[in-house]
């Protein structure tokens, strides 16, 4: 888990520090949801676009300052509501047609635009009182400007307000939010639509309510309060759709009292700026934010709080998503991760579609997908190379079907042990000594240990494809056990079925082994059947997987006393435990009885046959 904890906190540590390419598509995941918003035809505003038709009517651009007062009159006469300018008038006309517009503007309802500039053009410029609650002070806050680019005093002088065009584009260069208000010069300024939402209430002023935190809305009664982000913005909507007209022409439609936003739309004249819905001209941007002031509705919010919520629902997901690797099957892994993840998505969009809150889904469908791959190969490589040093260890020990069980289930190599009733076989090779002695004679002692390998391969092969668990070697004897750690329901039979095909097997190599030349080789085995302890067993750091108990122990002296002595002739003696758990028709020849060190009872022994009837 420690590297999933260091991924996360990577992964905080970039969301905190909120690099280029994160917030890149975070405001993409913004677009998202304000592109999801129902179309609204809207009727209150129109765009009125100097187009390339309007200057065939009145000639290049830019125009005579007459035309536009013979704008303002044919839009009055086509009951215009309010007229709002998206154009500034810096300089006095060329043609000297400043004071017969200025009489137009004069009590016509005339909103005129300037904007915020950081050459400073001027240390002047047009505003009204803002009166100001709470306890903060907006001017830590509100974007400044260090001059303003105005209109001509004649002008502005007249006219029933000016607003500013300034927006605020976002890293990428979108813009997606305007400020209501910016300051310049010591003074607040509000934006172009605020000014005619002024305009249009028909108030001296707007009243700011910033606290400690920043701005926190703007409020122009009747209108309800303008919730605004800290530094006094709002992020646009931009599902209205504008009734658009071409200035000049003679034939308007009645406008029935609807504010016109004047600007220009004729090609290389107004530049254009990228908007989330496209490039839009100026006069189509304020537009929409005018349509989002009026209508009173809530407009998309991104609270101070958000990106402490989202560094939570960061570790939150993170955490959730490697505990279901680490700790769930792979397919409930995998059914947590795209649940998970759903809800990474689906939680902040009910939030945008509830609440108007600007959640990023984004960074935590990107948390999910990095923990759930990084977790995921991590455990993958864990489990694979457990899995390796399983078989490594254990290949040589237990059948593959016991290899990959403990593959599947690594646990099982935890220490501890359970009681289980099982069946133990111990093989010896009786008459060893002369085998050593003929090697040591020719001064071979690698083949004796080539021999005894090649011998105890042989045997070992029997056993695993019985199904047994090779326990340990002991020099020139094996000890193996069945029914575990796979589940074996007949292992006395198997067992002694391995020891059956073993005492045949060693018939074949003594016949090879004779014409080595080397002298007789004979086994021993005893098997028997008992309760007794098995499981991991040791430290720790190093640990077998074995069993304890007197049957195994039984099983031991069986094997030391088979093909030996007076029952040199039973190379195989079992306990009257393992016969009574061999198959009917299994034929068994009863020796007798003995008596084992350790135990005051006789033992009854027998000994299997090699053909079964």
């Amino acid at each position: 888990m420690r590297y999933v904890l260091g991924l996360l906190l990577l992964l905080i540590v970039v969301r905190v520090l909120d690099p280029t390419p994160v917030e890149r598509i975070r405001l993409i995941g913004f677009d998202s949801y304000i592109n999801s918003l129902d179309i609204v035809h809207n009727e209150d505003i129109v765009l009125g676009s100097i187009t390339e038709q309007s200057l065939e009517i009145y000639g290049q651009y830019p125009w005579a300052r007459q035309q536009y007062a013979q704008v303002i009159s044919d839009l009055r006469n086509a009951n215009a509501g309010a007229i709002v300018f998206t154009i500034l008038f810096p300089e006095p006309d060329r043609f000297g047609g400043d004071e017969v517009f200025a009489s137009w503007i004069n009590d016509n309802g005339i909103i005129l635009a300037q904007t915020g500039s950081h050459t400073g053009r001027s240390t002047a410029a047009p505003f009204v009182g803002t009166p100001v609650l709470g306890d903060g002070n907006p001017y830590m806050f509100a974007s400044s400007y260090k001059g303003m680019v105005t209109n001509i005093p004649q002008l502005e002088s007249v006219a029933q307000g000016a607003g500013v065009l300034n927006s605020s584009p976002e890293i990428d260069n979108v813009t997606r939010r305007i400020p209501l208000v910016i300051q310049s010069n010591s003074q607040l300024y509000p934006t172009l639509a605020l000014e005619v939402l002024r305009g249009l209430a028909d108030k001296k002023s707007y009243t700011l309510k910033v606290e400690e935190n920043g701005i926190e809305n703007i409020r122009i009664p009747p209108y309800e309060p303008i919730i605004t982000d800290s530094s006094g913005s709002v992020w646009i909507t931009w599902n209205n759709r504008f009734k658009e007209i071409s200035i000049g022409s003679k034939d308007y439609p009645d406008l029935k009292g609807k504010a016109v936003l004047i600007g220009v739309t004729a090609a290389g004249v107004q530049p254009l700026v990228s908007t989330p819905a496209g490039q839009q001209y100026p006069h189509q941007i304020h537009g929409s934010v005018l349509a989002n002031l009026m209508t009173g509705e809530s407009l998309p919010q991104r609270p101070i709080w958000s990106s402490a919520l989202e560094v939570i629902l960061i570790a939150s997901v993170a955490v959730l998503v490697a505990l279901a690797v680490y700790k769930l099957p792979m397919v409930w892994s995998l059914i947590v991760f795209v649940f998970v993840s759903g809800c990474s998505f689906y939680g902040p969009w009910h939030l945008w579609n509830s609440y108007g809150l600007l959640i990023d889904y984004t960074y935590l469908m990107i948390t999910s997908v990095f923990i759930f791959a990084q977790s995921s190969f991590h455990n993958f490589y864990i489990q694979f190379k457990l899995r390796q040093l399983i078989k490594k260890q254990f290949g040589t020990y237990l059948s593959p079907d016991m290899v990959m069980m403990l593959q599947k289930d690594p646990t099982l190599l935890k220490l501890g042990g359970e009681k289980k009733e099982m069946t133990f076989l111990f093989m010896d090779i009786v008459g060893f000594t002369p085998i050593s002695e003929h090697y040591k004679n020719n001064d071979d002692p690698e083949g004796l240990v080539l021999l005894v390998n090649e011998f105890l391969d042989a045997m070992t092969t029997i056993i695993l494809n019985n199904g047994g668990t090779i326990d340990k070697y002991m020099g020139d004897c094996i000890m193996a056990f069945w029914n575990a750690p796979l589940p074996c329901s007949n292992h006395a039979e198997m067992a002694v079925k391995s020891a059956i095909e073993i005492e045949i097997k060693t018939n074949e190599l003594r016949k090879i082994y004779k014409a080595r030349g080397l002298p007789d080789i004979n086994v021993g085995t005893g098997v028997n059947t008992g309760d007794c302890i098995v499981g991991n067993m040791g430290s720790e750091s190093r640990f077998d997987y074995s069993v304890i108990g007197d049957a195994v122990n039984l099983a031991a002296r069986l094997e030391a006393t088979a093909a030996r002595h007076e029952y040199l002739e039973h190379k195989t003696i079992i306990s009257s435990m393992t016969k009574e758990q061999l198959p009917h028709g299994f034929l068994c020849t009863e020796i007798g009885t003995i008596k084992v060190k350790g135990k005051e009872d006789l033992i009854q022994i027998y000994s299997p046959s090699t053909g079964v009837s």
